[in-house]
């Protein structure tokens, strides 16, 4: 039998993103996305304690369900908050456990606008602990997040310089509260999807949003965030549930590479 992976598939991974306050929660949470039909799962860890943050907690979750895992800390860590160095540690430890994929953000160790530093220090601490986690084994899901609403070749040049940096997925959010912006969004995707010689998630949040939420994984991305449903806290409502997105995957039979 082969390992389930985020890679290697025919159709994006529909991946529950979810958090839990303690190991027993984020297992029966995981439990309930594979039951809904997720194909993988996230895990923010800005709930669970830093004393629960260890390489063999992490080891018994995935043991558990039997999905690939990708580990997130951002700064919204209810304890380390804005410390990055510190909150790395445990992100290391998830990966020396066998996730998958880790999420290293785009402006980690020096906040930047749009997410993605230009400081030349913090890209060279970036690129080191980008190697740090391919020697573990992961791979490394590069993540800049903004409300604002960029070109298409914006978008592009901006996840050119996250696969400079290393990372073997590249991942932006922008904002859409537009018809306008919601065009250039679809626009955005399929010229990514042409361009890119690496895996990317092009996600959108917004007015205008959803839709693309929807049929974005049709045009090229590579991972779809979906929930189970909206009771968790810090969810974006833009995300569709496992159900909804499983069924657009199944019934839409249409991918860009497919055009003749």
């Amino acid at each position: 039998m082969l390992k389930k992976s985020f890679f290697s598939r025919q159709d994006p991974a529909v991946t529950l993103l979810m958090r839990g306050g303690s190991i027993e929660e984020i297992i029966a949470n995981a439990r309930r996305g594979e039951f809904e039909g997720a194909d993988a799962i996230a895990v923010e860890l800005c709930d669970l304690p830093p004393e629960l943050r260890t390489t063999d907690n992490f080891r018994h979750i995935m043991h558990e369900v039997r999905l690939p895992f990708m580990f997130l800390l951002y700064r919204n860590d209810r304890w380390l908050k804005n410390d990055d160095d510190a909150r790395q540690q445990y992100l290391l430890n998830t990966a020396e456990a066998g996730a998958e994929l880790i999420d290293v953000m785009g402006d980690l160790f020096a906040p930047a606008r749009r997410e993605l530093a230009v400081d030349s220090q913090a890209i060279e601490k970036q690129k080191r602990l980008i190697g740090e986690i391919h020697a573990r084994g992961a791979k490394v899901l590069m993540s800049s997040h903004m409300t604002d609403s960029l070109s298409a070749e914006e978008v592009l040049a901006h996840l050119r310089e996250q696969s400079a940096r290393g990372a073997d997925v590249l991942k932006i959010v922008t904002g859409v509260n537009s018809e306008a912006e919601l065009v250039e969004a679809i626009r955005t995707t399929m010229l990514l999807n042409r361009e890119l010689d690496k895996p990317f998630l092009h996600l959108c949040n917004g007015s205008h949003a959803r839709l693309h939420r929807f049929i974005g994984p049709k045009l090229g991305g590579t991972i779809v965030f979906a929930v189970c449903d909206y009771l968790s806290p810090g969810l974006v409502w833009t995300q569709p549930t496992i159900r909804a997105m499983k069924n657009v995957m199944q019934n839409i039979p249409w991918h860009p590479d497919d055009v003749r």
